[in-house]
């Protein structure tokens, strides 16, 4: 009985002596925090380009959606998003402002139109403006 009993505490000592140190977890942390920068570092940009692609996508479908008002409405003017999806040529379910949730700007020039967005800066007139 008694080789029992150590085979027993030997057994339970082994066991109660494993484990992590307050070394090890940091070492742990350290390095999932390092991969989550490499991560971030890697998908930031790949979302900003994301947000160019999907607005220039939307100035294709408002500008799409502007020409045909005018050939339905030729003395209507250059019409606005609410004219657009009052009028069923944008579904109003779909956004209807850019990725940066900034307003498109139509312009019409007789048959050209012009759809504008202001791009990441949120200004008008600048470079990154997406047309």
């Amino acid at each position: 009985m008694t080789s029992k009993y150590r085979k027993l505490h030997r057994r339970i000592r082994r066991h109660g002596t494993e484990g992590m140190t307050l070394v090890e977890i940091m070492i742990v942390v350290i390095i999932m925090a390092l991969i989550a920068t490499a991560v971030g570092v890697a998908v930031l940009p790949q979302l900003e380009k994301s947000r160019i692609k999907d607005t220039e996508i939307g100035v294709q479908a408002v500008r799409g959606a502007t020409t045909m008002f005018l050939a339905e409405n030729p003395a209507g003017g250059c019409p606005s998003i609410d004219d657009l999806i009052e009028g069923a040529y944008l579904d109003e379910d779909k956004s209807t402002t850019d990725a940066w949730e900034g307003e498109f700007d139509i312009e019409c020039s007789g048959t050209r139109v012009t759809v504008t967005s202001a791009g990441p800066d949120k200004q008008f007139g600048t470079d990154d403006d997406i047309q």
